[in-house]
């Protein structure tokens, strides 16, 4: 368990894009002690020396100046690597807004995400960010429920929204609806999808299947596959016989989408726009991936993020884990918010709500009433040298 703390912060969505620039921007340097062994005791005396009380006590210090909050992230097992990335985020936000009014402690999923949530709530945590898998967050909520304590969890799964849980993650619905609106807008009218089979593509089929009807366009074939080798090459193979279209999406990694798209623009053309999700976002070399040269996608600005990863390397001596921009962007909203939060008192959860939304590394971003991150998306187009932005993210909500 570790421990950092931090102070409020004042402003609406505008000013909040330039503080985390600033944050970002602004020099951040700390001193860490040394561990000292400490002098021997003395020999005991006949009689025992009385020392005023420190109010020193077991456990976490009580803390009247600063309000609580627990990080839920798997520190140890198979995700702690990611787990670790967002805890050390979430430092990095503390340290760059000087934030002395939050206290984040962190606890450790990987032992059961029910027990570190009990745990948390017991030493005086009033919001929870994290944690960040569906099925940690569904093991939480109810717990918290009970406590009235908030979730900020950052999976990506929607049905865990709602009754004061709420989703940070990138939700693969709003992607395809941004790049789906944005294909439109370039003449793209007819559609073809390739999916995988399980609940990320079902979900995808049907975010799909709406977006391109909301747009006034057609879908012309949707085909599955599985994980088995070759099965995206043979999916792709039955979807050009449905040709023509106008383009295609690949609802998978960018990885997926390189070896079904020289089948697809061998069979219906070059002039075939590929169209990818949100997962491109956090994929290594996508650039080389010269079969993807012309595909657009739709994400999060990466903008901020980049001078976020500096700092962080710089800090860490690693790189960030894309995600981990979802634990730095908690602390900037409770930041924020704490303003507002009186010591000692509940987390003033009605506050998430409000319509004018967020800002931070990954862009503005508002809850809804079902509790899922609106965000507001970029859309890039691959080339050879690298990524670039055709159609930016708005910097802000209209209402």
């Amino acid at each position: 368990m570790a421990e950092a703390m931090g102070s409020p912060q004042r402003g609406r969505v505008g000013r909040w894009f330039a503080l985390a620039a600033a944050a970002l921007l602004g020099a951040c340097s700390t001193v860490v002690p040394r561990g000292v062994e400490p002098p021997a005791p003395p020999p005991p005396t006949t009689a025992p020396v009385v020392r005023p009380s420190t109010g020193v006590e077991p456990g976490l210090p009580r803390d009247e100046a600063r309000n609580r909050v627990a990080l839920l992230v798997p520190l140890s097992g198979a995700n702690a690597g990611v787990g670790r990335s967002i805890a050390n985020a979430t430092m990095l936000a503390l340290l760059d807004t000087q934030a002395k009014s939050v206290r984040i402690t962190n606890y450790d999923t990987a032992g059961g995400a029910a027990a570190a949530a009990s745990r948390a709530i017991a030493e005086g945590a009033q919001l929870i960010l994290g944690p960040l898998l569906a099925e940690d967050a569904r093991a939480v909520a109810p717990i918290a429920r009970a406590a009235g304590v908030p979730v900020l969890s950052f999976s990506n799964d929607t049905s865990v929204a709602g009754q004061g849980t709420y989703v940070m993650g990138y939700v693969p619905a709003q992607s395809i609806a941004r790049v789906v609106d944005f294909a439109h807008g370039r003449g793209v009218t007819s559609f073809a999808g390739l999916v995988p089979n399980g609940l990320y593509g079902e979900r995808a089929s049907t975010a799909f299947l709406r977006a391109v009807e909301g747009a006034g366009g057609q879908v012309v074939s949707l085909q599955t596959y599985g994980r088995a080798g070759g099965a995206v090459g043979a999916a792709a193979q039955r979807l050009v016989a449905k040709a023509p279209y106008d383009a295609v999406l690949v609802a998978d990694s960018a990885s997926v989408a390189a070896v079904a798209a020289p089948v697809i623009k061998r069979a219906s053309g070059a002039g075939t726009h590929l169209l990818g999700t949100e997962l491109w976002n956090s994929e290594n070399g996508l650039a080389a991936k010269t079969a993807l040269a012309g595909a657009w996608y739709a994400s999060v600005s990466n903008t901020l993020y980049r001078q976020y990863a500096i700092k962080y390397r710089a800090r860490y001596g690693a790189s960030p884990y894309r995600l981990s921009s979802l634990g730095y962007d908690a602390v900037l909203l409770t930041v924020r918010i704490s303003r507002d939060w009186a010591t000692g008192r509940p987390f003033p959860e009605a506050k998430l709500r409000d319509p004018d939304g967020f800002a931070g590394i990954d862009g503005a971003f508002r809850f809804g009433r079902d509790g899922v991150a609106e965000r507001a998306l970029e859309v890039q187009e691959v080339r050879p040298g690298g990524s670039i932005v055709v159609s930016p993210a708005p910097a802000g909500f209209g209402g």
